[in-house]
């Protein structure tokens, strides 16, 4: 199946203008329209918008040029199903009628992931919730499904939204998610044809466009598991209190080498801690609702100091307490 470009007509932020003003710089940046620039909403535009079947049965595209490819193909499809109909006609009439009986396939149902991404998105802003978005929180229920993937026993990852069952709701690496599972169920309800693997997996997707993100080519057809046999073990989710040899452990197992952990790693530029999960608090960033690169701008631009608290050891920013 070809990849789908699931993009909204606009972004949930009002404007490109209103972004700009609610986000909060380093101090390191001078020219605040030069960075911004670097980081802004891209201009989105709904690239995607037609129903798609969840199993193809033939070639295609799901794309083209709407002026002849895409409307040569309609033609020939509705010439295709004519075709198939008096076909039948004169068959089940030469045979006395013996097919009379005999249903015809079901048609697969389709599924408009269009209006699927748009329902995410229109939950995304929450001013009862983190920062006012649940944006993060959807990028890290997406990466904790995908993340206990082993390559070598082909075991974990998305397929199956295993976490749905104890023990994997359980594990504490997965604390706290059950809010962005509850927040997706009744999108879930809407839609019953697609699988949570896909509508976990999407909801990243989702998250990180509308968050300023890149645009994400996204293929659907994940599978939802039946049981709780089917959970991944505990400890395949890295631990925020363990070194690098655990990070690279982790990755490593998933099939990812030291650049591409570097560049993963670079999603904490969205959400924050929270004591009551990981033990840890407060915000990666100045700006936990924008997917930036200033995870590793601030790591490297700001001078930090050991926090003085009771929890496990983690270090602020000197000059803000943060």
């Amino acid at each position: 199946m070809s990849s789908l470009r699931v993009l909204r007509a606009f972004s949930t932020r009002a404007n490109t203008a209103k972004f700009a003003a609610n986000a909060t710089y380093p101090k390191t940046v001078l020219n605040t329209s030069v960075y911004f620039r670097s980081f802004a909403i891209p201009n989105l535009k709904r690239a995607y918008s037609t129903e798609q079947t969840e199993q193809k049965t033939g070639g295609g595209s799901s794309g083209g040029d709407s002026s002849g490819g895409s409307s040569g193909m309609l033609w020939l499809g509705a010439a295709g199903l004519l075709g198939a109909g008096v076909g039948y006609y004169f068959y089940s009439t030469n045979n006395g009628g013996i097919l009379e009986k005999t249903q015809v396939p079901i048609k697969p149902k389709t599924i408009d992931y269009q209006k699927i991404y748009n329902q995410i998105a229109d939950i995304l802003e929450d001013n009862d919730w983190d920062d006012g978005s649940n944006g993060p929180v959807f990028v890290r229920l997406a990466w904790h499904a995908a993340g206990t993937y082993d390559k070598v026993s082909k075991t974990g990852g998305s397929n199956g939204a295993t976490m749905r069952f104890s023990p994997e709701s359980d594990h504490g690496a997965n604390a706290g998610l059950k809010f962005a599972r509850d927040k997706l169920e009744p999108i879930k309800q809407k839609n019953p044809e697609i699988s949570y693997s896909d509508l976990w997996s999407l909801a990243g997707v989702t998250a990180i466009q509308e968050m300023g993100g890149p645009t994400i080519p996204w293929i659907p057809g994940r599978k939802d598991a039946d049981a709780a046999t089917a959970c991944s073990p505990d400890g395949r989710l890295p631990d925020a209190t363990k070194g690098p040899s655990h990070i690279r452990d982790i990755f490593y197992r998933m099939g990812f080498d030291d650049r591409e952990i570097v560049a993963l790693v670079g999603a904490h530029a969205l959400g924050r801690c929270h004591p009551d999960r990981s033990g840890f608090d407060g915000p990666w960033t100045a700006s936990p609702t924008m997917f930036t690169n200033n995870f590793f701008t601030e790591l490297l631009g700001r001078k930090w100091v050991e926090k003085k608290w009771k929890g496990p050891k983690q270090y602020i920013d000197k000059e803000t307490g943060v």
